[in-house]
């Protein structure tokens, strides 16, 4: 495995944006599914975002459709989570993760973790 990097987080006011950045390695690699991740301190991780790197397949959570973009560079390498319209709410550290799956990336059983950035958003 290839460690994950994140970068791109910052603090923005709210109805801002920001694009996050996922030095996610080779797919051969870490897996073919790249998923966004978020936590806030004391409350459960939630998927925002995957992708299917291999097939462009794109997953959003509902929290954040129509506001977030999750895409990949030419290479593969890189995913990147366009985040607009950001809301207080939004606030939170932000991970990127990678696996192998056959079809279907879901939010669960991702092995291979970055260290996380953070995004903050101001009323």
């Amino acid at each position: 495995q290839v460690p994950l990097v994140e970068s791109g987080g910052g603090s923005v006011q709210a109805g801002g944006s920001l694009r996050l950045s996922c030095g996610a390695g080779p797919y051969t690699r870490n897996g073919n599914c790249v998923g966004w991740f978020r936590q806030v301190p004391g409350q459960e991780r939630e998927g925002v975002a995957t992708i299917n790197r291999l097939s462009d397949r794109l997953y959003y959570a509902d929290s954040v459709k129509g506001r977030f973009t999750i895409s990949q560079d030419s290479t593969k390498n890189t995913v990147f989570l366009q985040m607009n319209s950001l809301k207080p709410e939004d606030t939170a550290m932000y991970y990127c993760a990678a696996k192998f799956a056959p079809a279907t990336c879901g939010m669960s059983d991702y092995a291979n973790w970055g260290q996380g950035t953070q995004v903050t958003v101001s009323s």
